[in-house]
């Protein structure tokens, strides 16, 4: 069975860890991956929503830029991409695009759509693209995503989404898991 992956790219492909060092540099260095235990960095780090929107857009190319992929991602993207549709979408901003582009191109990930929304409602997105499966780690954005779409989603453990899931929303602590759930559909 041939699906049409949704697959997120921060956090998800790329090593979720990724924004410790620049967090680390700009606001706090004691501050590790553990203590980030709320999506909005702003509630982790007692900043308002304007100074880290200003934090982010001034420090955003370069983290997408020097991301590292997540452990195990690669191998399983290609192989995937021999036997599935591997749609990326996002809440980049839309000219992040070549950035993003050449990230996914100078780590060799396979890629047939990238969808750059600016926004973390990704299910029109999904919705318009025909996805059949959601990889994610935002915790509203999985259970939104399966909910709306009443499709299965994949939500990455992180410190900030934990809670608990609905049926068709599988925490994963791994890509090796990922790839383990995926193939429980493939029939």
């Amino acid at each position: 069975m041939r699906f049409r992956l949704g697959i997120d790219i921060d956090g998800t492909v790329t090593c979720p860890t990724a924004l410790v060092p620049y967090l680390q540099k700009s606001f706090r260095k004691d501050l590790c991956y553990e203590d980030i235990t709320a999506y909005d960095l702003g509630v982790v780090l007692n900043k308002t929503p304007e100074e880290m929107y200003d934090w982010f857009i001034a420090n955003q190319e370069e983290i997408y830029i020097n991301s590292p992929i997540a452990e195990g991602a690669a191998p399983i993207l290609r192989e995937w991409a021999k036997q599935h549709e591997l749609y990326y979408i996002s809440a980049r901003y839309d000219y992040l695009g070549d950035i993003t582009e050449q990230w996914f191109t100078s780590h060799d990930i396979p890629f047939h759509h990238i969808e750059l929304t600016g926004s973390h409602d990704k299910i029109e997105a999904a919705r318009r693209l025909n996805v059949d499966f959601f990889l994610e780690d935002k915790l509203d954005n999985a259970i939104d995503i399966n909910q709306t779409l009443n499709i299965p989603v994949i939500l990455f453990d992180t410190p900030y989404n934990q809670s608990e899931l609905p049926n068709e929303v599988y925490r994963v602590k791994s890509w090796q898991e990922v790839n383990a759930v995926l193939k429980r559909y493939i029939k």
